[in-house]
């Protein structure tokens, strides 16, 4: 895979792909890959509002993103999205909202192309964490906790949940498969 960027975060290495001014995708790539600098000056940006996030939570995702996913998978993510920061829902909670199961809602999750801006971190099981990046345990439920944990000390020390960056989810960012 090629990236615009590897982004050294507290949990790990980011790899940030783009297409000209667009956010097309975020991984998470295994411990030891190199860092990569920024290919240009929008991916710069990218990186640092990523970097603000994981700091301190402070500021909003403002860059231009692509989702490309399924009618349902879109549905998903957007439901996703409107999840305050330092809450959390449960699969099952979604996929009443959505009319879905939760097994759809957990497949939706792991086909997020933008984790993180789309925080489907903030989905979990009934009865615990859930999985997290198509994993149920190891690494990927370390970032998982990572990640709630920081937003949950965001939220306490501000005393206003959902004071973390959002995505600026405009319905135009949403394609589904095979649209421009």
């Amino acid at each position: 895979m090629h990236y615009q960027a590897k982004l050294l975060v507290p949990f790990g290495i980011l790899g940030i792909r783009s297409e000209g001014v667009t956010l097309c995708g975020i991984d998470f790539l295994p411990p030891g890959t190199p860092t990569q600098r920024e290919s240009d000056a929008f991916v710069g940006q990218v990186c640092a509002q990523l970097l603000r996030y994981v700091n301190d939570c402070e500021g909003k995702f403002t860059f231009q993103m692509r989702l490309v996913g399924t009618l349902h998978q879109r549905r998903v993510w957007q439901a996703i999205a409107a999840i305050p920061c330092g809450e959390t829902r449960s699969y099952g909670e979604l996929a009443s909202e959505l009319h879905s199961s939760a097994q759809a809602v957990g497949q939706a999750c792991g086909a997020n192309p933008l984790p993180i801006v789309i925080p489907c971190h903030r989905v979990v099981s009934q009865s615990g964490l859930g999985g997290f990046m198509k994993q149920g345990g190891g690494a990927a439920l370390d970032i998982k906790r990572w990640l709630l944990k920081h937003e949950s000390r965001q939220a306490k020390r501000t005393g206003v949940p959902g004071d973390c960056p959002s995505s600026p989810l405009h319905p135009d960012f949403f394609h589904a498969e095979g649209e421009k």
